[in-house]
């Protein structure tokens, strides 16, 4: 059986999805955008403040399934403009440890919901 995991402190599903699904001890995210759950605003002030809300808002989601980034083994990070990685992989490099970092890609795309220019999603294992 799976169990719904969603939480205020992330914002809420822009369609029929949920922030995220546990599955036996495997929690499967929906991806993320930069949206500010406390005032539902999009943050698109810099990629960094941008990739910063993201991981925020996963945090919030993995801290209510009972997880934290050290859970995570797989993170998928799809961005508008490779050409920001190295800004977003130094705030990325701030949520996990490098000994223990996930597996990962991180793809470019044409766009992204609402037009933001980064979007994540993970796994998870209890």
């Amino acid at each position: 059986m799976k169990k719904i995991i969603n939480t205020k402190n992330a914002p809420a599903p822009i369609g029929p999805y949920n922030q995220a699904v546990l599955k036996g001890n495997t929690l499967y995210t929906s991806g993320q955008i930069a949206i500010n759950p406390l005032t539902g605003e999009l943050v698109k002030s810099s990629i960094e403040d941008e990739t910063k809300q993201v991981l925020e808002n996963m945090k919030a989601i993995l801290t209510e399934a009972s997880m934290t980034f050290e859970n995570v083994v797989k993170t998928s990070i799809f961005v508008k403009n490779m050409n920001d990685f190295s800004k977003i992989n130094t705030i990325y490099g701030e949520y996990f440890n490098a000994d223990t970092a996930p597996a990962r890609e991180t793809v470019e795309v044409g766009n992204l919901p609402l037009f933001v220019n980064i979007e994540i999603s993970m796994i998870a294992i209890k």
